[in-house]
């Protein structure tokens, strides 16, 4: 027991310095990044929504940076095809049948404005995601891990997109909001950003490494969590589907699946870790309740048109179900 608790200690150290040094290119957004890092620690993915401009690529690219992983981005458009994501086979006359591996074959990947894609080509996003594997003609590769996914899509935006369908949705371990800065953030940006500077000029250090990465991911299954906690956990999920109990649940069409279940359970663990804790509290389970649940609880028609956030109806839920 006390190695694990030493090891817990020096990895929440890890986290920390990770943080320290994001902060020096990435200004605010700290609810961003603990959501990429518990996804990290995860070994999950994150859907990420917010206007144009607000550092979300900066994030990504940053961490990846810091964590010594490799980072790819495509910028998804209507005429994207699959082999553009995977890569396909091409004929040389004299190296015969080779295969050029596409830009999925990173630790950290950044899928700007999946919604701006056909579904074929979103599916073949969604299935290295879910499968962390891609088939290129006969052949089947294995992506090297850690590998994390931040797909974005903009709110704002209603032609030209494919919403991407909800059983698709809720592969994503995490759905996060990207706010605007408030400012005094927004006056230090001015001074400091990737307009004016290079990324190269950030002279950003490397904190961690894939190995260390795994070696987390392996840990976060090592954190307690009581027999109480976890039927808090069912008891939450549960609340989703009985809307008739709440006030805001008239604008409910459908509530969380069973992966939300595993989505609390695994992401308060990963809360428990960064926190430097051994244990999962209530108040952990509560910190990832919002990511977790936000788009896996559906809007009815009524609530689409009244605009309702699913984030009220959550937050009812919380509020109303008893901590163990």
């Amino acid at each position: 027991m006390p190695k694990e608790i030493n090891e817990i200690k020096k990895y929440q150290k890890v986290f920390s310095n990770i943080k320290s040094e994001l902060a020096r290119v990435v200004v605010g957004q700290e609810d961003v990044v603990n959501g990429l890092l518990r996804a990290l620690i995860c070994n999950g993915h994150t859907l990420v929504e917010g206007v144009p401009g607000i550092a979300k690529t900066l994030i990504v690219k940053s961490l990846a940076e810091i964590t010594g992983c490799q980072f790819s981005r495509i910028q998804f458009t209507v005429d994207l095809l699959p082999t553009d994501i995977v890569g396909l086979t091409t004929y040389d006359r004299k190296k015969g049948f080779t295969v050029i591996k596409g830009p999925v074959f990173a630790n950290f990947l950044i899928a700007d404005e999946i919604n701006r894609a056909s579904p074929r080509t979103q599916s073949a996003l969604l299935e290295a995601m879910q499968e962390r594997q891609v088939t290129i003609g006969k052949e089947t590769y294995d992506l090297t891990p850690p590998f994390l996914v931040m797909a974005t899509q903009n709110p704002i935006e209603s032609a030209g997109v494919f919403n991407l369908p909800e059983a698709q949705v809720d592969r994503f371990l995490f759905k996060l909001k990207v706010y605007y800065p408030k400012p005094k953030e927004e006056q230090k940006i001015l001074h400091s950003n990737v307009t004016l500077r290079k990324f190269e000029d950030y002279k950003i250090k490397k904190i961690t490494n894939p190995k260390e990465i795994i070696r987390i991911q392996a840990s976060v299954n090592k954190v307690f969590m009581s027999q109480d906690l976890e039927d808090y956990i069912i008891r939450i999920i549960n609340a989703t589907r009985e809307r008739d109990k709440f006030k805001t649940g008239k604008y409910i069409e459908y509530g969380a699946s069973p992966r939300a279940s595993i989505g609390l359970f695994i992401a308060s663990k990963a809360d428990a870790l960064i926190k430097g804790k051994s244990y999962v509290t209530p108040e952990n389970i509560k910190a990832v309740a919002h990511d977790v649940l936000r788009h896996r609880v559906i809007l009815n028609y009524e609530g689409q048109a009244e605009n309702i956030n699913t984030d009220d109806f959550i937050t009812e839920i919380l509020s109303k179900v008893p901590i163990p």
